[in-house]
């Protein structure tokens, strides 16, 4: 995969299915294409059989499709230009046996994911309403639509004020939006049914079609707070009453016939607010919730779905992301192996849904970014798919190309003896091969068997690419993952080192030619290793790092409570755990790489970091994107991801030439 390849990623999006897709049924996804061109993502709606992937409505900006409960109509998200001139995605319906999508919502700031009510009547939708003078609002009792830069000043009295990638919250408080789409002549919703003194998010219906459950901070927002609740929205007027009080944080929630509601979270009761393993859970109107899935081994994410009375849900387990069973009747926490595997294997599922005993879902495996999988329920253990699309036959098909390259499992041991897990993608030919040690964000995030374009180009440019899971990363039960709180710079860097060293035993790797990079939390450890390790590396890439604890509490988004929460309040504490204090010992080249609008690890921490290692006489360079956020490498706009990698290319190039330097 070359840079520029970035343009065949075809990503499919969580389906909506109906029927078996093998046996006159269908599934739909939304498929995302970055275009180099017109440097945008185009997703269209995609209809995926037995015979591959057409598509299915005329939009270059549609996503989120959602088949109706009586399988008749699809809902989905459009881009829709309003009258001032801005694009936002709003509600559309249409005739899943074909005819013109009609737009039904004029929300100021767009709509969230359609959610039907089980008549097939209507939708609900989350949106967030702007401050008037905000955001391309007017200015009241005026025409006045200020720009961003000429809105009136912002008074801030809370610290949860912000999130990278969304911006200010707090002047577009997140509202519930229900539509009837009856009546094919009736005027764009723009207004909400609620108007909570807070955000609420991922509504459901309940069963009988009265109300909507929705997820909001623990007593609507009062105050500051990492927990949230389940709320009963009354479709009739709006109101909205506690439901249900759990004991953290809700990612998702579904709701069964007999009005038991299942919802992943996880548990906040120890005070701990990282590195805690989401959890499935069952509660009823008013009840006190009781956890399904033991935290020692399970870790799920995504959205559950109901499968006669039992809970699918998708589990993260050394470097997969399988779908499990929790069976119906479960009373008292299940630990992994005791959940039947419903979709396993070397693949890392995104999203999956279910009719009658079909199980659809979209995932990522060694050689493609996504492809549609359907698996047969009423089979025996099941765990038996067929694929049905193959959205990466561009990359393999590109002539100039070097193909989609091989990725193979490592373990190595850390020097207390703990096993390390990971994989080295390969390059072509016999080697040696220098060497990129590359190491994921989080700390509690996960390297996967799943296709990883930035190995994939390392690699086609001639670097083996060592990635894996250590200590701090989730997948691998709860001890590891809590391993690294209060001791960042410690037993994870054993394991990054360690891991390292199992993959340079290799005879086709070169142990004389390494160098490492990471973003985020990498980023943080690609810094800390250059300073106390720096002798065994080339020169070293850190990306959107963590580098200063003291600035990062005050200045990201999650900083007033991240700090604290993995390296702990005290200030000296604090300077120990930085890889700025150390910043003078870094003995080799060093590329510091950022983004102008990262609010998770704000710009000044790589600002500081680069004049630190100037001052000190290190040969360091700061590379800077406008525009950007955190996300750069995986969201980015398609142009400046294809120019980082370039980029990244270029110093490995300079430094670590793959054809050593006579």
């Amino acid at each position: 995969m070359l840079a520029n390849d970035i343009q065949h990623l075809h990503v499919p999006s969580s389906p909506t299915v109906s029927g078996d897709p093998r046996n006159g049924g269908a599934a739909f996804v939304a498929v995302s294409r970055p275009d180099l061109d017109a440097d945008v993502y185009r997703t269209t709606v995609e209809r995926v059989t037995a015979d591959g992937s057409v598509r299915w409505a005329s939009g270059d900006h549609d996503s989120a499709p959602l088949l109706s409960p009586d399988r008749r109509r699809l809902a989905f998200l459009r881009v829709v230009e309003d009258e001032h001139g801005a694009s936002h995605p709003q509600l559309a319906v249409a005739p899943v046996d074909g005819g013109e999508a009609r737009v039904v919502t004029d929300l100021p700031l767009g709509a969230g994911t359609p959610v039907w009510s089980p008549d097939s009547t209507r939708i609900a939708v989350t949106a967030r309403f702007p401050e008037p003078g905000r955001y391309g609002s007017a200015v009241p009792g005026t025409d006045r639509r200020p720009a961003p830069d000429a809105e009136a000043p912002r008074l801030v009295t809370r610290l949860d004020f912000h999130v990278d990638g969304a911006g200010y919250l707090l002047d577009k408080p997140q509202q519930v939006v229900v539509v009837d789409v009856t009546d094919p002549d009736a005027p764009r919703t723009s207004t909400a049914l609620t108007s909570a003194p807070c955000s609420l998010a991922s509504p459901i219906w309940y069963p009988d079609g009265s109300a909507l459950l929705v997820v909001a901070p623990r007593d609507l927002g009062e105050r500051e707070t990492h927990d949230e609740d389940l709320y009963r929205v009354d479709v009739s007027d709006g109101t909205v009453t506690l439901a249900i009080r759990t004991r953290g944080s809700v990612s998702a929630v579904v709701a069964d016939t007999d009005g038991t509601v299942y919802y992943l979270g996880a548990d906040h009761a120890d005070g701990r607010l990282v590195a805690e393993p989401e959890g499935v859970w069952a509660a009823v109107h008013g009840s006190d919730p009781v956890r399904l899935t033991a935290p020692e081994t399970v870790d799920v994410t995504g959205t559950p779905v109901l499968h006669r009375g039992d809970v699918l849900v998708a589990v993260l387990d050394r470097g997969t992301v399988g779908i499990r069973r929790v069976p119906a009747g479960t009373t008292a926490p299940l630990q992994l192996d005791d959940l039947p595997t419903v979709l396993g294997g070397h693949l890392v599922v995104s999203g999956f849904d279910v009719d009658e005993d079909v199980l659809v879902a979209t995932a990522a495996t060694p050689t493609s970014p996504g492809e549609v999988l359907v698996v047969d329920l009423s089979t025996v253990g099941a765990d038996e798919s067929a694929v049905l699309t193959d959205f990466a036959a561009p990359l393999r098909e590109r002539a100039s190309a070097p193909g989609v390259r091989r990725i193979e499992e490592l373990t190595g041991t850390s020097a207390d003896g703990t096993p390390v897990h990971g994989w080295v993608v390969l390059p072509e030919g016999d080697g040696p091969h220098p060497v990129l040690r590359v190491v994921h964000g989080g700390p509690f995030g996960q390297d996967t068997w799943a296709f990883f374009d930035e190995a994939q180009v390392y690699a086609s440019a001639g670097y083996a690419v060592v990635i894996g899971n250590p200590r701090g990363s989730g997948g691998y039960g709860l001890e590891h993952g809590r391993a690294v709180i209060g001791a960042m710079g410690t037993v994870d860097v054993d394991d990054v080192l360690a891991l390292l060293d199992a993959a340079l035993e290799r005879p086709d790797l070169d142990a004389s030619r390494v160098g490492i990079m990471g973003g985020s939390y990498g980023g943080f450890m690609t810094s800390w290793v250059a300073a106390h390790h720096g002798d065994r590396f080339v020169a070293a890439w850190s990306e959107r790092a963590v580098n200063a604890w003291d600035s990062f509490a005050g200045s990201s988004d999650i900083g007033w409570f991240f700090a604290d929460a993995y390296v702990g309040a005290d200030p000296e504490e604090q300077r120990r755990r930085s890889p700025l204090t150390y910043a003078a010992q870094v003995p080799i080249p060093f590329m510091v790489a950022h983004s102008e609008r990262d609010w998770r690890c704000p710009i000044e921490q790589g600002h500081r970091q680069f004049v630190a290692l100037k001052r000190a006489g290190v040969d360091a360079s700061l590379l800077v994107f406008p525009g950007e956020g955190h996300e750069l490498s995986r969201s980015g706009r398609p142009q400046h991801r294809v120019q980082r990698f370039e980029h990244v290319l270029a110093w490995w190039a300079r430094h670590l030439p793959v054809t050593p330097v006579a």
